[in-house]
């Protein structure tokens, strides 16, 4: 009996390079806190072209700290999307702001840059841009708002390591003040998981370094007194958001195959557009002219009113017929946390429309050619 070939949305991908790398620092005198850290952060910084890097536990931590950095704070209203991971709002509610939601663009799954301005308050302090499914949201139209507002942006690129805007690569904070990536194994690369921050703000940068590790420094220039060399001071309220040397070794080993990621993760998409154009069952997200993405999902949007079967009676199908597919995402005014805080249905009905004919495809580096007509025909046979 043949065995059924299974699929999920994504995975990491791991070569011989990343095993070594990482066995080279479990060899090694430091498992964290040493040279591995700062070299990842210095190659981060290579690639993207922004002056400072810091390395997070995660892209939720860094969310946190940057907004802890900007000294958002109750009252304070923080701008985002709501088809987005939860971590883009809730951090937010870490220090006691308000998030708030601007409908998306129902071609990109990205914030609406025209619905921006009218959502801005006497209260609003930052905005969330997200990249979603790995595709730059339109950064000079927001920065030029921001700009008018005295607004922070920090990106949240989770999605995008590897993407570009304009010709630049995304995190290179030219629109922004931060950008926020993460290397969860689903994402384009991985650390397994972690996250960076990047910027070309020094007194942020610094800051950051504070909020990562407890608030804590040694460094002389910020002691008010020196007992000793073991001697350091806490100056801010921080946490334990700090990436390991394991981490930023395989950090270190994926970025120098990003590139190559990217290539694939593109043609793959391709093949999918490919498959589905021509079906009135199915359409996708468009990319826009200033974006070079590197893509993290292929979210296929699929017109239910063309087929018997709902979403939930597919969605099983697939799984039984192979296919472990995801939903991004349930927009975050819907669950009930956020109802509690007022949000309803209804409000963001571009973000809800988008919610009820989506479906993430696998997307992940060693999918062959094969495999993704595999998929492809699997789903079209089924969304009857």
């Amino acid at each position: 009996m043949k065995l059924m070939k299974k699929f999920n949305y994504g995975k990491q991908y791991l070569d011989f390079s990343d095993l070594f790398a990482v066995l080279k620092t479990l060899r090694s005198n430091f498992l964290t806190q040493g040279p591995k850290v700062a070299e990842f952060e210095n190659a981060i910084c290579q690639y993207t072209k922004a002056k400072y890097a810091v390395a997070v536990a995660n892209a939720t931590a860094g969310l946190h700290i940057a907004m802890m950095a900007l000294e958002i704070k109750a009252d304070d209203e923080v701008i985002t999307s709501p088809i987005t991971f939860l971590a883009s709002a809730n951090c937010a509610l870490y220090v006691g702001a308000s998030p708030k939601f601007v409908d998306i663009d129902s071609t990109t799954a990205c914030i609406d840059v025209n619905k921006l301005e009218q959502a801005i308050t006497q209260k609003t302090k930052v905005i969330i841009p997200v990249h979603f499914a790995g595709q730059s949201c339109n950064m000079k139209k927001i920065k030029e708002i921001a700009d008018k507002y005295n607004l922070f942006i920090v990106e949240d690129s989770a999605h995008a390591i590897g993407s570009d805007y304009l010709g630049k690569k995304v995190g290179c904070c030219e629109f922004s003040d931060m950008s926020v990536f993460s290397f969860h194994p689903v994402k384009n690369m991985t650390t397994g998981e972690g996250g960076v921050i990047t910027t070309n703000n020094e007194k942020l940068y610094k800051k950051l370094l504070l909020l990562r590790s407890h608030g804590m420094t040694r460094d002389p220039n910020f002691l008010t007194k020196n007992d000793g060399p073991w001697y350091y001071q806490m100056h801010e309220f921080g946490f334990n958001y700090r990436l390991t040397d394991i981490q930023a070794s395989l950090g270190i080993s994926q970025l120098k195959k990003i590139e190559k990621f990217k290539k694939r993760r593109k043609e793959i998409v391709e093949f999918y557009k490919k498959s589905f154009e021509k079906d009135e069952r199915f359409s996708f997200l468009e990319e826009k002219d200033y974006a070079n993405s590197c893509f993290h999902l292929f979210p296929l949007l699929i017109n239910f009113d063309k087929i018997k079967i709902s979403k939930k009676e597919l969605f099983l199908k697939l799984q039984e017929n192979g296919l472990t597919l995801q939903v991004h995402y349930i927009p975050v005014h819907l669950q009930p946390f956020y109802q509690k805080l007022g949000f309803k249905e209804g409000d963001f009905p571009n973000a809800e429309q988008y919610y009820k004919k989506t479906l993430s495809l696998p997307l992940y580096f060693d999918l062959s050619d094969k495999d993704v007509g595999i998929v492809a025909n699997i789903i079209k046979k089924l969304a009857v």
